[in-house]
C-alpha cells in the first residue's frame, strides 16, 4: 500500500500551451489582419496625438501629406516617390521571396543588392561618355544582374555541396560587400567617401518624373515573379524543396541543383534592385545604398506569404507609415527615431497576428491531473 502511495506524482500541466490550429479560413485570417491594421493605425493616431497635440484627424492628414504630398492640388512629386520606395523595398522582397519559399534563410540581400550597385557604377564610370545611353543602359543591366547572381550563387554552392549554414554565410557576405563599396568609393572620390553623381547611363525620365522607370520595371518583376512562382515547373520544385528535402529527393527533384539555381535568381534580382538604385535613382554609390531595407525585405516576404500581389499591399503600408510618421515627427520636432519604432511596433503587431492565425494558446485547466 505504501508502495503504491510512492509511485503516485502529481502531474501539473504547464501554465500554457502552443497548439496549432486547423486552417482558417482565407476570409477569417484576412479579417484578423485588417483588424490589425486599423488597430495599429488608431494606436499611431493616438500617439501621434500625445506627443504632438494634434487630434487624429489632423495626425492622419499629416502623414497623407507625408507619403503623398498634396496630389488633389496636382501636386504629384511627393507620389511619385512613394510609388519609387515601394518599389524598391518590393523589388528587394520578391529578390528574396523564392530562396525563402524553398526554405535557404538568405540574409545577404544588403550585400547581394551592393555588388549589383558596383557594377552599375563601374560601368557608368568607365564606360560612359565612351558608349550611347542605351547600349550602355544594357551593358550596366548584365553586369549589374551577373554581380547579384555571383554574390548568391557562392552561399548556394557551399550551402548545396558542403550543407554549410546559409544564414551566417549571406551575413558575412553583406559585410564583404559594404567593405568592398568602402574601398572603391575611397578610390573613387579621392578620399572624400563620396562619388560625385554620375551623368551617365542614368535611366531616362518620363516627363518630369525621374522614377517612372523603376516603377515599371519593379511592376513587370512583380507579374513575372507570381507566374514564376505559380505556375511555372522551378515555382513547383522550390514548393517541394521547401516543404521536404527528402520527398523532393524522392520524387526526382535534383535539391542540389535547385538551391543553386534559385540563388542565382534571388541574388540576380538584388543585382537588378542595385542597378535601380544607382542608375535609376542616385547615381552614385555608398556604403548606405540599400539603408537596411534588404532586412525589412525578409518580413515583406514572410508577410506577404511570399505572394507577390501580397507583397504589394503590405510594402505599400510599411512605406506609407515610414513618411507619414516621419512627416509628423518633423513637424513636431521629434527624433527621426520615432518613424522606426513606429514601423517597427506595426510589423511586429503584423507578425503577432500571423502567429495567432496559426496558433492558438491553450491555459491549463485548475484540475490537477494524478497519474501512477
Amino acid at each position: 500500500m505504501m508502495a503504491n502511495k510512492s509511485t503516485m506524482k502529481t502531474h501539473h500541466e504547464p501554465l500554457f500551451h502552443v497548439v496549432k490550429r486547423d486552417d482558417m479560413s482565407a476570409g477569417k485570417a484576412w479579417l484578423v489582419r485588417i483588424s490589425t491594421i486599423v488597430i495599429s493605425f488608431i494606436f499611431i493616431g493616438f500617439v501621434s496625438m500625445v506627443l504632438t497635440g494634434k487630434n487624429f484627424g489632423e495626425a492622419f492628414e499629416t502623414m497623407f501629406l507625408g507619403a503623398f504630398g498634396r496630389i488633389f492640388d496636382g501636386r504629384m512629386t511627393m507620389l511619385w516617390k512613394y510609388l519609387q520606395d515601394v518599389a524598391i523595398l518590393l523589388a528587394l522582397s520578391l529578390a528574396l521571396t523564392p530562396a525563402f519559399k524553398m526554405k535557404f534563410w538568405n540574409c545577404g540581400a544588403e550585400g547581394q543588392t551592393l555588388m549589383g550597385g558596383l557594377a552599375s557604377i563601374i560601368c557608368m564610370i568607365e564606360l560612359g561618355g565612351k558608349m550611347q545611353t542605351l547600349p550602355l543602359i544594357a551593358v550596366i543591366a548584365v553586369s549589374s544582374i551577373a554581380a547579384g547572381a555571383i554574390w548568391g550563387l557562392i552561399p548556394a554552392i557551399f550551402k548545396a555541396l558542403f550543407n554549410t549554414n546559409e544564414t551566417l554565410f549571406t551575413l558575412m557576405m553583406n559585410y564583404i560587400a559594404t567593405q568592398i563599396i568602402a574601398y572603391y568609393v575611397y578610390i573613387k572620390g579621392g578620399g572624400s567617401n563620396v562619388i560625385n553623381p554620375v551623368p551617365y547611363g542614368n535611366f531616362p525620365t518620363v516627363g518630369d518624373n525621374d522614377y517612372f522607370v523603376n516603377i515599371v520595371i519593379v511592376a513587370v518583376i512583380t507579374i513575372l515573379m507570381f507566374i514564376y512562382l505559380k505556375f511555372s515547373k522551378q515555382g513547383y520544385e522550390i514548393s517541394v524543396v521547401g516543404e521536404s528535402q527528402n520527398t523532393a529527393r524522392y520524387v526526382g527533384i535534383n535539391v542540389k541543383k535547385v538551391i543553386i539555381r534559385t540563388m542565382v535568381i534571388s541574388g540576380a534580382l538584388c543585382g537588378v534592385t542595385g542597378m535601380l538604385l544607382v542608375a535609376g535613382k542616385d547615381h552614385s554609390i555608398n556604403t548606405n545604398l540599400v539603408g537596411g531595407q534588404g532586412f525589412t525585405a525578409i518580413l515583406m516576404s514572410w508577410l506577404g506569404q511570399f505572394n507577390p500581389f501580397i507583397m504589394v499591399f503590405m510594402t505599400g503600408i510599411v512605406i506609407f507609415l515610414k513618411l507619414g510618421v516621419a512627416k509628423i515627427a518633423d513637424d513636431a520636432l521629434l527624433n527621426s527615431s520615432f518613424s522606426e519604432i513606429i514601423v517597427g511596433f506595426v510589423i511586429l503587431m503584423l507578425v503577432g497576428c500571423e502567429f495567432f492565425i496559426h496558433y492558438s494558446i491553450k491555459f491549463r485547466h485548475n484540475k490537477k491531473e494524478v497519474k501512477a
